[in-house]
């Protein structure tokens, strides 16, 4: 008898030790880093802005968008962003599809449990759309804040893409965060894939500059690319590529496309009629797979989708639960899944 409770003790102190272990770790609050991105379809403020067409979202609009409408969309969004990370919210959210800083404010103000600070610029879009992240305050500082103009074949005007630079306070790693939102797919992919090229480009171009200055610059890729991972703009031009957590040995300055796997089992983030398409990605440099500083914690990359978000019935059973179909008031959350990845520093 005594023996038993000798044995159950020390395998009771043994797993404590291995748990402490562990948490020493990664597992401290502020270890793991989890980072996502959330196309939120049309984010927009029922104000008239003079400067962009925003006339779809207005109360007088076919859509009759309204207070009311945009709070139900604000307290959708909440729900979907608390439900990350295991209840506990994400670290650094990017955001593609936000009319301006203002919904934003109105966004984070619905999540006080934590302490999100907005990233955010005003770009040239036609329409007033920006990409944007939010923060944790309490796990990162700010070191700056610079939008990358993109000009297309077309000369429409398309969103800048943000690129914002943040220090991880544990471990004094600088992070370079691209947040994008590419020119979309309107006349068809091939007429005008040349448009996405283009904002291949000056992301490329942007990232080539920081590995110049700093071959073990840590940069994290988020966004809606409107190209999927095997595409001529990002796996070609970008040179982004397939990556498994495999010992696959790669040319300098290549980056690591994390949403890969997911493409190629067929799964997507975004239903384009009966297609499911992985149009929205999150794509690293290798620096942030070598085993040190922060690391890419391997196979977390995840399509965030919580069952209160998908539709249960109809052609578009499994889908996300748009906010609009057309003028028509679905009530919904967003018609893309959110992407996520988990991200720890090794001490």
């Amino acid at each position: 008898m005594l023996k038993k409770l000798y044995l159950k003790r020390s395998l009771l102190i043994l797993s404590l030790s291995i748990t402490i272990s562990i948490k020493g770790q990664y597992s401290e609050p502020g270890d793991t880093i989890y980072v996502a991105n959330w196309n939120v379809e049309n984010l927009f403020d029922t104000m008239d802005d003079p400067k962009t067409n925003d006339s779809e979202f207005l109360p007088t609009s076919p859509k009759e968008w309204n207070q009311e409408k945009f709070e139900k969309k604000l307290n959708n969004l909440v729900r979907v962003i608390n439900y990350m990370n295991n209840g506990c919210g994400p670290d650094i959210l990017g955001f593609e599809e936000v009319e301006n800083i203002n919904v934003l404010k109105f966004l984070t103000y619905k999540l006080p449990d934590r302490d999100y600070i907005i990233a955010h610029r005003d770009s040239p879009d036609a329409r007033g759309i920006d990409a944007c992240l939010i923060y944790d305050r309490s796990i990162f500082d700010i070191v700056e804040i610079v939008p990358i103009h993109v000009e297309i074949p077309t000369g429409y005007k398309t969103r800048d893409i943000l690129h914002v630079t943040l220090i991880h306070k544990k471990s004094k790693t600088k992070l370079h965060i691209f947040v994008n939102h590419w020119p979309s797919r309107r006349g068809g992919e091939e007429k005008s894939e040349p448009n996405r090229i283009a904002a291949a480009k000056y992301l490329r171009s942007a990232i080539d500059s920081l590995l110049r200055a700093n071959s073990e610059s840590q940069i994290i890729v988020l966004g809606d690319f409107n190209d999927e991972p095997n595409n001529k703009s990002i796996e070609e031009t970008l040179d982004a590529k397939d990556f498994n957590c495999r010992d696959t040995k790669f040319a300098d300055n290549v980056l690591l496309n994390l949403a890969y796997k997911k493409f190629s089992e067929k799964q997507g983030s975004y239903l384009y009629k009966t297609d499911w398409n992985m149009i929205d990605q999150i794509i690293i440099s290798q620096s942030l797979d070598d085993k040190t500083g922060i690391d890419y914690k391997c196979g977390s990359f995840e399509i965030v989708k919580p069952e209160f978000m998908i539709v249960k019935k109809g052609n578009r059973k499994g889908a996300p639960f748009a906010t609009y179909a057309g003028s028509k008031d679905l009530g919904g959350d967003s018609d893309h899944f959110p992407v996520a990845a988990k991200f720890y520093y090794i001490k």
